[in-house]
Formats: structure tokens, C-alpha cells, sequence
């Protein structure tokens, strides 16, 4: 069986790197495309086998989703378990979720529960770490405060790294923004770490409010109450990333720009081998026909959509995430991370049923419920995967804690078991897999572990359970550290 491997190097010298800075300067691209960049010149991409092409889409809910309150409800235990929502029944027979959940109730059929998801994490960075990268042991030197290149790969980072970019577009993207801290504290979980910074997955910033004092993610437009008492303001915009020439960068101008560059390509080969020159080249090359793609531009502007699709999906940066998702799958991305919630928006311990009820589960159900149809109805659900997780549950006992303004309750972190949702790409819908205990603390039937969830993600996109990739020190590491999850497809 063919074992694809990918070899990686240390960056190279500072003032190699500075001159293909300033060469992205005269093409008129801003370093905060570079990381882009990277994803697109991972130059020792092997490409898979060949297969129909399938696409995963990842929604991550930063902050941990309650089961209770969510896809697990317990509506025979005691009242500070089970909480103030009540269960509905789906359109399969024998399974509830919230009520606050109508739209995906009536469309149970097209999805799947694993109840009984578990790690032993109950700190945000660990468990961000975890369901992030599919691995569940803590990385040698992990520092919850900040990325490290001692850290696990990314699942997107691996797909990054496996596969070549297709059609102008990297393998792998995340949006709308990284998941940032109100703190200025940067997630660990979600680069490429051992891998190397030139396989992370390409960050599309789309959530542009942004205040000197606080930094807002990806809350719906009328406002998340936050347990620090600010909201999110009305005016929250959501804006796709500018892909255009600047003003004195008409097509026609473009030649003498890309002939200009080949001067710079000639030194670089001076400086450092003709290898490494190729490899600058074609991100070049490749950043030119980004920004001269009518499609790449059309899979980023949500805002072109019809009127109707937008509506569909929501009209805030919940609907918009999940859209543009899709259509940069259907222009050729392998995966997409979706962040609905910065600044660990779900984290409900104070003030859960009215945040809950209020502000994420209205568009989070209106969202998910229309990428389910827009997928189904373009023929393209059965080939795109649709995982729903945060990174870690809520506990069973609901409290008011004393530390915090709000009297109101909510629920702490819990990493014992959660609910995770998935979609399409072949999944059975109206399927449970696994169970929690009557209180919803730990798993009580068949448990699974991020591992299996990331195995279940590679499977879908069609790697072997062979495929490995090599460090700088050519030793092989293996992608798959767990088994595809049972019984959901």
C-alpha cells in the first residue's frame, strides 16, 4: 500500500525571508497574506492516492457546548442536572435534543451523536489542544498560554501538509479568525507545531471588529452578553478578505511586476540554491493567480451570494462562516475550520440557559440547519463531512458561581464526555453512537476519544491508515492514532 510521506525543513536564513517580504510588497500583498503563502508553496506535498475528492468541514465551538443543554438532554434527572430546557423529539423516532434546536430536529435524518466523546482535560488551552489535533496526550513543553512548535499538528495543518492545493486554493483554511483570547492569549492547538510554520492552514481573518481594549470574535451581530459584562456591538462587521490588485495594479501591469520579480529570483538563487528559489517561485506564482481567479475570489465573497441564500443562513457571521465554508469547498479546499465563537464564547458558566436560548443557539441552528440543505440539495452531502465539537462538555451539576457578577447559573468545564455532532460524507443519519450515564458525567457506552474523531475526519477525506510524514530529522510520524468511529457510517 502507498505510504505518502511529507518532508519538512527548517526555515531558512532571516534575509532570504526578507527578500521574498519585500517581493510580496511589489506584488502588493501585505505579510498578512504570508501565512497564506506558506500553506500555498508547501512545495513537498505528496499527493494522496487518487479518489473523488471529499471535503470535511469542522465547526468548532470555542468555549465547550453543554450535552445536557444541547444533543444530550437527561429529562428524568434531578432539576440541577437536567436544566431549564426541555427536550423535542426529532424526526427519528427515539431521539431528543434541546428545544432550542428546532430547525436540526426536523432534519435528524441527515445527521448523527457521538454521546459519549471523552478526554481528561478541564482547562480551556488543553482541551483546545486536544480536539483541535485529534491527540489527547499533552505535548512535551505544552504552554497553555501560547503556540508552540513542540505542539501537535492541527488537523487542518496535516491536511495542509498531505495534500497539494487545488485550483488557485491551499488544502486547508480556518474562519473566520484564529481563536484569540480577550486576553491577547493565542490558542495552542490550531498551527502546524512539529509540522513547521509552512504548513499551517491558511487563516481567512473575516471577523474584522476589533477594539483597542478588546477583541471581539465571532458572536452573532446583536450581541453576546459576556460573563464580563461587555457585548458585542451592533455594528459588528463581518467582511471577507480583500483579494484585489492595488489601485496601480491593473492586469496589464502585472508582466512588468512578475518581470521585475524574476531579478529577485536570480538572487535568491545566489543566496541559497536553485531548490530553494523554485520553491519561492511557485508561491509567487501562486499568490498572482489568487489574486487573478474569478473563482477564488467568488468562494470568499459571501456578500455576492442571493439575497435569499444569505437569509438561509443568517445574516451575521455565524451564517456567513458556514457559507463561505461551502463555497470554498466546492471551489476545491479539502477543509475548512469554522470557529463560531471567539474568546471561548461558549464557555457558559454564568447566565447558560438565557445565553444559550438568546444568542448562540438561534443562529448556530439556523446556520448548521442550511449547510445541511445547500449541501444536500447541490448533490455534494454525501461527499463533505460535517463535524460539529467544542473542546470539552459542561458539567452535569448546574451552579452559581460566586466569583462572577451574574447570579444567574450556568455550568463549568467538563471534559469527561461530550456530545459531538456529525454529517454527511457518508454518515447514517438518525444514528447514536455511544451513550452517557444517567446524570451525563462520564461515557457509559462505547467511548471515544479525539483520536477516533480525528481518524473519522482522515478517513473522509480519503488518506490510508498508512500515511505518515517525516520531520527535519527524517523520522516518520503517523497521522492516524486512532480508529474511524464505529457504526456512523
Amino acid at each position: 500500500m502507498l505510504n505518502q510521506r511529507f518532508a519538512l525543513r527548517h526555515p531558512r536564513p532571516s534575509r532570504r525571508v526578507a527578500m521574498q517580504i519585500g517581493a510580496l510588497g511589489l506584488l502588493g500583498l501585505g505579510t498578512n497574506h504570508i501565512t497564506g503563502l506558506r500553506a500555498l508553496a508547501a512545495e513537498n506535498a505528496s499527493p494522496v492516492p487518487t479518489v473523488k475528492p471529499k471535503g470535511v468541514i469542522y465547526i468548532f465551538l470555542s468555549g465547550g457546548l453543554g450535552q445536557h443543554d444541547s444533543f444530550d438532554p437527561k429529562p428524568d434527572a434531578p432539576e440541577n442536572i437536567r436544566g431549564e430546557f426541555k427536550p423535542i423529539a426529532t424526526c427519528t423516532p427515539g431521539i431528543r435534543i434541546c428545544e432550542h434546536l428546532p430547525r436540526l430536529a426536523e432534519r435528524s435524518d441527515r445527521w448523527a451523536l457521538v454521546r459519549s466523546l471523552t478526554h481528561p482535560y478541564n482547562e480551556h488551552s488543553l482541551g483546545h489542544h486536544v480536539m483541535l489535533t485529534g491527540r489527547t496526550p499533552a505535548p512535551s513543553g505544552f504552554d497553555g498560554n501560547r503556540p508552540k512548535p513542540t505542539d501537535f499538528p492541527s488537523i487542518a495543518s496535516v491536511v495542509t501538509g498531505l495534500f497539494a492545493p487545488r485550483n488557485n486554493l491551499p488544502p486547508a483554511a480556518v474562519l473566520p479568525e484564529k481563536l484569540v483570547h480577550v486576553t491577547g492569549r493565542t490558542i495552542p492547538g490550531q498551527f502546524a507545531g512539529e509540522m513547521g510554520p509552512r504548513v499551517d492552514p491558511w487563516f481567512i481573518e473575516a471577523s474584522n471588529y476589533r477594539d483597542a481594549s478588546y477583541v471581539h470574535g465571532a458572536f452573532p451581530e446583536y450581541g453576546f452578553q459576556r460573563a464580563d459584562g461587555k457585548a458585542t456591538p451592533p455594528n459588528y462587521r463581518f467582511e471577507a478578505p480583500r483579494l484585489e490588485l492595488g489601485h496601480d495594479m491593473l492586469p496589464d501591469r502585472i508582466d512588468s511586476r512578475t518581470r521585475l520579480l524574476s531579478s529577485l529570483d536570480r538572487q535568491l538563487r545566489a543566496l541559497d540554491g536553485a531548490g530553494s528559489a523554485g520553491a519561492f517561485d511557485r508561491a509567487r506564482q501562486s499568490a498572482v493567480s489568487m489574486l487573478l481567479d474569478g473563482r477564488v475570489h467568488r468562494a470568499l465573497d459571501v456578500h455576492a451570494a442571493p439575497a435569499k441564500v444569505q437569509e438561509r443562513y443568517g445574516r451575521n457571521s455565524f451564517g456567513w462562516s458556514l457559507l463561505m465554508a461551502r463555497q470554498l469547498i466546492e471551489a476545491g479546499v479539502r477543509m475548512v475550520q469554522v470557529n463560531l465563537g471567539n474568546d471561548e464564547a461558549w464557555d457558559t458558566h454564568e447566565a447558560a440557559f438565557r445565553n444559550l436560548k438568546e444568542f448562540l443557539f438561534p443562529p448556530t441552528d439556523r446556520a448548521v440547519s442550511a449547510l445541511l440543505d445547500d449541501l444536500h440539495d447541490r448533490g455534494l452531502l454525501d461527499d463533505v463531512l460535517i463535524v460539529m465539537a467544542g473542546e470539552f462538555g459542561r458539567t452535569p451539576r448546574v451552579f452559581t458561581e460566586p466569583s462572577l457578577k451574574s447570579k444567574l447559573p450556568g455550568r463549568d468545564h467538563w471534559g469527561a464526555v461530550q456530545s459531538v455532532f456529525f454529517a454527511g460524507g457518508g454518515v447514517k443519519g438518525g444514528t447514536v453512537v455511544g451513550a452517557s450515564d444517567k446524570i451525563g458525567a462520564y461515557p457509559s457506552v462505547d467511548p471515544q476519544t479525539s483520536e477516533n474523531m480525528a481518524a473519522t475526519i482522515y478517513q473522509a477525506l480519503g488518506l490510508p491508515k498508512t500515511i505518515a510524514w517525516k520531520d527535519a530529522l527524517d523520522r516518520p510520524h503517523h497521522v492516524y492514532h486512532g480508529e474511524p468511529i464505529r457504526g456512523l457510517c
